[in-house]
């Protein structure tokens, strides 16, 4: 629904939303001339000390304020845990990925697509989409040689869809 624009005295289309506070919760609806106005004169940090918005930005920037010190010692701390479990996790992960014994069926299904085994479904996808192209009967010009890759391209997708599903 349209109103008609919060500016006094303006019949105009209120089309234009502009902020009545910093907690951008609630709104004034203006038509454009009166929201450029509006915006032009509108200060999100009016009524802010300077060590307040400093705060504030941090806060936005950071996710917590420097004023903080424990929160942000605790912040830091969780920020460097998670950076060593991703990357001590995601190393074992490729250790154990690369010794893992697949059926030859699937395993063969991923060489067909030119993938590695700890690929992921939509890496499966993408990569199904660009051979389906290249390979597509209708695209190139030998038609029995595409044929042949299209179908074997498509029966490994599928076989490693049902995989995916599966697991």
């Amino acid at each position: 629904m349209i109103s008609k624009c919060d500016h006094p005295g303006c019949t105009k289309a209120g089309t234009c939303r502009a902020p009545k506070t910093r907690d951008l919760k609630d709104y004034w609806w203006f038509c454009k001339e009166h929201a450029a106005e509006y915006n032009k004169n509108w200060n999100y940090y009016a009524d802010m000390t300077p060590d307040e918005i400093e705060a504030d930005w941090e806060k936005e920037t950071f996710g917590t304020s420097s004023k903080n010190k424990e929160q942000a010692a605790k912040d830091e701390a969780d920020y460097i845990n998670f950076l060593n479990d991703f990357i001590t996790g995601r190393s074992t992960y490729d250790r154990v990925a690369s010794k893992k014994v697949l059926p030859t069926k699937i395993s063969s299904a991923f060489s067909v697509l030119g993938l590695n085994i700890t690929a992921s479904w939509r890496e499966v996808g993408a990569k199904y989409r660009a051979l389906a192209k290249k390979y597509h009967p209708d695209i190139t010009h030998n038609k029995t040689d595409s044929t042949a890759e299209f179908t074997r391209v498509t029966n490994a997708y599928e076989v490693l869809k049902k995989y995916f599903k599966e697991n």
